[in-house]
């Protein structure tokens, strides 16, 4: 099989696994990949259902102009964030966008998901940042385009890198997530549901609790993302 042909595969299998993880309704929603070597991006077309989802369905797009390569639909209206996300930052494989409830909530608020504990630790490095409302010229312009600069402009301005904050909530639309493969990034955008929801019940239940204390959140997070990594296992020669 050629590595285009595997990342079909793995991409297609990916957005099953974002509607199988319940992030998804309807058609809302895509993953893609990306092969740098080959300069392409693989993305969901647009619109499909997702039972219908067949490896071959899925698009192959240049990473540096943008243009079909190989595919008989339309990709993802979300190609274009996608693409920036890659080219900004080249320590990404694998993006993923839903629409899933409890971050979408979050993203909606306008507001930030707070690190209340060591489930949130795990994956990211500190609150969940949620991005500014885009202007008017940018909605009106290379819209797509413009939502993946307002995902780098967010993080640039918190300080923060696409390792210890693996997603932003881009306001009143929607978790972006993303990790070194398709497969890790389904597995941050899970998470990111999973920790949107428990913060959301523990202020329902204390509305004036505190973040994680700095310790308990860099151990958690160092443990499998740090230098010294040992959650896990060994992955043998």
């Amino acid at each position: 099989m050629s590595a285009a042909a595997d990342l079909r595969v793995r991409v297609a299998a990916a957005n099953v696994a974002i509607k199988d993880g319940g992030l998804v309704t309807l058609s809302f929603g895509n993953v893609s990949g990306v092969d740098r070597d080959a300069g392409v991006l693989v993305i969901k077309p647009s619109g499909v259902p997702y039972a219908e989802l067949r490896p071959e369905m899925m698009v192959v797009i240049d990473l540096e102009g943008g243009q079909v390569v190989d595919g008989e639909l339309r990709p993802s209206t979300d190609t274009p964030t996608h693409r920036f996300l890659y080219r900004t930052f080249p320590e990404i494989g694998g993006v993923v966008h839903t629409h899933s409830s409890n971050a979408t909530a979050w993203a909606q608020a306008g507001r930030s998901i707070p690190c209340l504990g060591t489930t949130h630790a795990d994956y990211f490095r500190g609150s969940v940042p949620v991005s500014r409302p885009l202007r008017p010229e940018e909605i009106a312009g290379e819209y797509e385009w413009e939502t993946g600069r307002v995902i780098a402009e967010t993080l640039a301005a918190q300080g923060r890198t696409p390792t210890d904050a693996p997603a932003v909530l881009v306001g009143s639309h929607g978790p972006f997530a993303w990790g070194t493969s398709p497969e890790a990034a389904v597995e941050v955008a899970i998470a990111l549901e999973a920790v949107a929801a428990m913060a959301s019940a523990t202020i329902a239940l204390e509305a004036n609790v505190e973040q994680i204390g700095e310790e308990l959140l860099g151990r958690h997070f160092d443990r499998k993302h740090g230098d010294n990594a040992y959650y896990g296992q060994r992955t043998r020669a």
